[in-house]
């Protein structure tokens, strides 16, 4: 089933997000390698897909697990999780109707 993990940065997140995202995004490229991984990506926090100094307000990863428990380890070993970008996570039940 599709789980949405839905993240909420602290405030001035950037820094830690820049030092922890190479093993972030490991954590993704490995979901997307067994076809697992519908999305991803980060909120930026203005409107632009380039955010600068203003950074990011949270992420949303889709992606698929055996059932609600494993989406929620793997949010929360995530490493944006371990160095303290997200002040909170949300994993729930996504059901994709399109495309």
């Amino acid at each position: 089933m599709l789980y949405a993990i839905i993240s909420e940065d602290v405030d001035n997140s950037l820094e830690r997000r820049l030092a922890a995202r190479p093993d972030h995004l490991a954590r993704l490229e490995a979901l997307r390698d067994e076809g697992r991984l519908v999305l991803a990506g980060p909120h930026p926090a203005v409107d632009s897909d380039n955010p600068g100094d203003a950074g990011f307000s949270g992420s949303l990863v889709v992606a698929e697990f055996d059932d609600l428990s494993s989406a929620q380890a793997w949010a929360d070993a995530d490493p944006y999780m371990i160095a303290g970008v997200y002040a909170s996570v949300t994993v729930k039940p996504f059901k994709k109707v399109l495309p």
